[in-house]
């Protein structure tokens, strides 16, 4: 946690995606602000996401925004403690 406090949520959201939407997606979530990270990974999901923010309702802004996006399938969002 840095001096301001910025960044005191730590969460990963989970993403399925339609075949062949990855990198799209990619380059659209890396955009959004308080993301932090994007991966493409194998299994049973195709991406994760963590995302840093100072409360849950920006959370929440940003899970719902993932959610919106063109060939976004499901989310599962995970709060660090």
């Amino acid at each position: 946690m840095s001096a301001e406090g910025v960044g005191n949520i730590v969460a990963y959201i989970l993403v399925r995606v339609n075949l062949g939407r990855e990198y799209e997606l990619l380059e659209q979530i890396n955009k959004i602000p308080n993301i932090d990270e994007v991966r493409i990974v194998y299994g049973e999901y195709d991406m994760i996401i963590k995302v840093k923010v100072n409360t849950l309702f920006e959370l929440d802004k940003i899970v719902t925004h993932v959610r919106r996006l063109n060939g976004v399938i499901t989310t599962t969002t995970l709060i660090s403690s």
